[in-house]
This record gives C-alpha cells, sequence and structure tokens, in this order.
C-alpha cells in the first residue's frame, strides 16, 4: 500500500525535510495562539472604528450546495439579533485541489444536510430530489436577482424548492424577476473572486474582520464575537445558533449498538476530539471499534495552502470550545511517523490499548511537540499509552497493518466520505444506522445513540 499513492510534494508532501518538521514546530503554536488571535482582532476593530465602517459580515451562497441552503435561513435572526450589516456574495463553489472528491462531496452533504437540520430547527426535505442543470441555472439566476433586495427571503424559498425537485420554481421566477444569464455569470464570478481574494473556497461561508466562519456549525464562534464587541441588541447573551452539547445519557447501552470511529494520526480535527469521541462511546456503553486510516495527502487526497491553514486556525478555536486546552504545539508526523505509529496498532490492539495508542499519538504530535519520527519521541508515545518500549520497540516499523488501514477507506468511501474524523452507528444486527463526517458532529453521534436506543426500549 506505501507504493499506491505517490507523494504529492509542496504543501501536501508526505516526506517533509527534517528542518521543515523542526520550523514547523516552531512557528504553528504561534501561528494558533489566543493572543495572537485576539492581537489581530483588537488591530481590525481599532481600524474599523477609525473608518467609520459598521461592522459588516460578508456571506457566500453557492445554489447548489446544501449547506448554504441552511446558512441562509439564518441570515434574518443574524439581523434580528446583531447590529450587522449582511453583504452577499455568490459564488461558484470549490474547485480544483479545494475539491478534492467532487463525485462524493454532492451525496454526502445531502444526506448530512438532512441529518442535522432538525436538530437545527432548520429546513431540508428528507430525502432530497436533486433538481437538474436546467432548474439549477434558474435558480441561480433568480438569486443573482435578489442580491441587494430581500435576499434571504427568496433564497430560502429558492433553496427549499431546488432540494425538492425545483418544481416551484417557476412560480418563485415570475414572482421574482430572474437576471440574464451573462450579468447572473458576471455577479458569481466576482463573488467567487471575491472570496479567492479572502482566501477561501467554499460556499456557505461567512466573513467577519479577518475571520472564516463554516456555515452554521462555525457561526457560535462569529456570535461570541459579535457579543463581546457589544453589537448585540439583546444582554441576555443567547445565541442565534449555538453549538449543541455532546449528550453521554441518559439511556445507556449494553454493547449492542457499535460505534465505528475512523480517525487518522496526523488529522487536527481527530486530535482535538479523540478522547472526547472515546470517552462518549465508554460512558454510554456502546462497543467501541476504531478503524484507523492513512492521512489524506497519503493517500492522494489534495490540499492547498489555503486550506491547510484554515484547518489549523480551525481546529484551534474548536478545541478552545470543547475545552481542550494545549492544541498546537505540533510536530508534524506526516508520512514515516504515521507509519510507525500505525505499525503498533495490531500489537496495542491485541494488548487492549489501541486507544490509548492513538490517544498518546496525537498528544505527542498536536500538543506536546513531540518528534514521533525519533525512537525517543516513539518511546515517550508507547509509554505513555500505558505500553512497554521493550516489546513495542522490537515490532516498530513492520508493514503488517498496511492492508487493514486500506480496508478502512474502502469502508469509508462506501458511504461517501473521505475525511477524519468519520463515525458509523451500526445497529445489533450490524446494520448501518447513521453515518458522519467530522469532529462537530459528534454531538449528532451522541443524540442518534439517544434516539435508537430510546425505540429498543
Amino acid at each position: 500500500m506505501a507504493e499506491q499513492f505517490k507523494n504529492q510534494g509542496g504543501v501536501a508532501t508526505s516526506e517533509p525535510s527534517k528542518f521543515v518538521r523542526w520550523l514547523g514546530s516552531k512557528i504553528v503554536p504561534r501561528r494558533v495562539s489566543l493572543d495572537r488571535l485576539l492581537h489581530a482582532r483588537r488591530k481590525i476593530e481599532k481600524r474599523r472604528i477609525k473608518d467609520g465602517k459598521p461592522h459588516r459580515v460578508e456571506y457566500f451562497h453557492q445554489v447548489d450546495d446544501p449547506y448554504s441552503h441552511l446558512a441562509v435561513q439564518v441570515l434574518k435572526p443574524l439581523l434580528e439579533a446583531y447590529d450587522i450589516e449582511i453583504v452577499v456574495q455568490l459564488v461558484a463553489g470549490p474547485a480544483g485541489k479545494n475539491l478534492p472528491e467532487p463525485e462524493l462531496l454532492p451525496s454526502y452533504a445531502r444526506r448530512d444536510c438532512e441529518q442535522v437540520a432538525p436538530y437545527y430547527g432548520l429546513d431540508f426535505p428528507k430525502p432530497c430530489q436533486v433538481a437538474g442543470q436546467e432548474k439549477m441555472a434558474l435558480a441561480s439566476r433568480i438569486l443573482a436577482g435578489a442580491v441587494g433586495k430581500d435576499f434571504a427571503a427568496v433564497a430560502m424559498a429558492v433553496g427549499s424548492a431546488l432540494w425538492r425537485g425545483g418544481g416551484a420554481l417557476q412560480t418563485l421566477a415570475e414572482n421574482n424577476e430572474p437576471l440574464a444569464q451573462i450579468e447572473t455569470e458576471k455577479l458569481v464570478r466576482q463573488g467567487t473572486e471575491r472570496q479567492l481574494e479572502l482566501k477561501h473556497y467554499s460556499g456557505g461561508m461567512f466573513f467577519y474582520g479577518g475571520e472564516w466562519y463554516w456555515g452554521i456549525d462555525r457561526l457560535y464562534h462569529l456570535e461570541h464575537r459579535l457579543i463581546g464587541l457589544g453589537v448585540a441588541k439583546a444582554e441576555d447573551g443567547k445565541l442565534v445558533v449555538p453549538r449543541p452539547a455532546i449528550e453521554d445519557g441518559p439511556l445507556l447501552d449494553d454493547g449492542s449498538l457499535t460505534l465505528e470511529i475512523y480517525p487518522s494520526l496526523r488529522s487536527p480535527y481527530t486530535a482535538i476530539s479523540f478522547d472526547k469521541s472515546v470517552a462518549l462511546a465508554r460512558k454510554v456503553g456502546v462497543r467501541l471499534v476504531l478503524r484507523p486510516v492513512l492521512p489524506m495527502v497519503m493517500r492522494g487526497v489534495s490540499l492547498t495552502r489555503e486550506k491547510g491553514l484554515y484547518i489549523l486556525m480551525d481546529s484551534a478555536r474548536e478545541a478552545r470550545e470543547l475545552g481542550v486546552e494545549g492544541f498546537g504545539g505540533m510536530y508534524d508526523p506526516i508520512g514515516e511517523p504515521v507509519q510507525r505509529g500505525f505499525s503498533l496498532f495490531p500489537w496495542a490492539r491485541e494488548m487492549g490499548r489501541e486507544a490509548e495508542l492513538l490517544s498518546a499519538f496525537l498528544h505527542a504530535a498536536f500538543f506536546d511537540s513531540i518528534n514521533t519520527l525519533s525512537d525517543r519521541g516513539m518511546r515517550q508515545v508507547v509509554e505513555n499509552a500505558g505500553l512497554p518500549w521493550d516489546e513495542a520497540s522490537a515490532i516498530l516499523g513492520n508493514r503488517d497493518w498496511e492492508a487493514e488501514v486500506e480496508q478502512n477507506r474502502l469502508a469509508m468511501y462506501e458511504w461517501d466520505s473521505w475525511g477524519v474524523p468519520s463515525y458509523r452507528l451500526l445497529d445489533k444486527f450490524g446494520e448501518t444506522v447513521a453515518n458522519f463526517w467530522g469532529q462537530d458532529r459528534l454531538w449528532v453521534v451522541a443524540r442518534e445513540i439517544q434516539r435508537v436506543l430510546g425505540k429498543v426500549r
């Protein structure tokens, strides 16, 4: 399997030099530090006041993006809750290396929105129907005609029609004059260029004061920031879209359900959520199965500098919100260190310490700035996992793990997920109940467990 995927080089390299790894260990902690973030925010706010500008939020809407349909439903509530302006930009969405699995994303995004929309109290049909290209083009023209007007109301209606097959779009077009195709394309091009200028790539995004907020899942970060600036119209501190809590009860399982977790050893998102994921499974009593996969760039998935930086910054703020302290002490484990870590996984599983091994490795690589390329670093990992180094050192670097890890990757792709951490919940018959991608879906995993246990009882 090591020969199956080639080193991509550049920012997506899986073979950085020892110097580059060392240099990164010095740069990343400073880049993601809270002090640096707050300093940047103070400078931006000082400049805004000096220039006499309002609190302006830019929202980037993508017509064929399910997450944009969820996001647009909270535009009016945000305007009602905060003294802000919202400027709408239409965008084409990710492309090229920012869209590594174009054949998987659309179907996964639709299913994900179907699953989370009810928990947020938002509209997304289940099952949804995908409109054809002609209706999609008409929807774009209607949206373009609504920019600068009552965009939120029109976009909600367009999205509602679009994800139900598009049958109601013609009536919407009669009541909301569409823009000409050439003018629509111009607006989308301008919005996309604006987003690229601000160094992002996805639809359903919010931008304010130098920072990006992805859809409804990151709005609470923006809301906390606005409240801190005194922009909230009420003083009760309530959020329009609060982060849902991870519920580990009240119902408990006896091992009838199985929770599969698909982690990698070079994922910041895995690093900040792995311990909480394992703790949830153990607290609720579901059977826990760990199915590790190679990091994305080690299996041919592209990565851009903009995307990599966003992931690091986003992981840092998510860690702070989750109460996970110390994230950012990173010593990049890509390549050989990851392989060394995985070479011990089957053995650690035999010892009943596989979760502890992965946890110790992630803490070394993302919290403690430990060089896992060295034997000294790996010894710390092994001993922190409660395992004997003398046994580990004798098998370190074997390749017996490769077939299993590749099998895990293929299993994950079967349900349109290519990123980590991913989760799959199975019933007592081994049938899939639900599957999710992302540390920000752990709360949904927890609630699905409670829902299934409630039905059983």
